[in-house]
């Protein structure tokens, strides 16, 4: 598989900040990856060594939008909690 259809980014917010602290870093990923693809992916692209990864799918929700405000089904969205076993990814640029 291609790189991009792996890991499509990583996600960035107050909750992610304080587990990448723990060494737990958020990425969303594909919805037909699995964990091995997603480790080897990972430890690929930022050199770390990846101790294990833990996904959860969050079901996407109904949502209204338009002129009209139609009724719009927003996609399901799967979630990998990756932990490094040593190493540091660098997500959060100091300015």
């Amino acid at each position: 598989m291609k790189i991009n259809t792996v890991i499509h980014r990583p996600l960035i917010t107050e909750k992610s900040s304080q587990e990448a602290s723990k060494g737990v870093y958020l990425f969303e990923v594909g919805t037909d990856t699995n964990k091995h693809q997603i480790a080897q992916t990972v430890e690929e692209i930022y050199t770390v060594k990846v101790k294990s990864v833990k996904i959860t799918v969050r079901k996407g929700k109904e949502r209204r939008v338009g002129r009209k405000m139609k009724s719009k089904m927003m996609p399901d969205r799967k979630i990998a909690y990756v932990t490094l076993s040593q190493g540091e990814i660098d997500l959060f640029p100091k300015a």
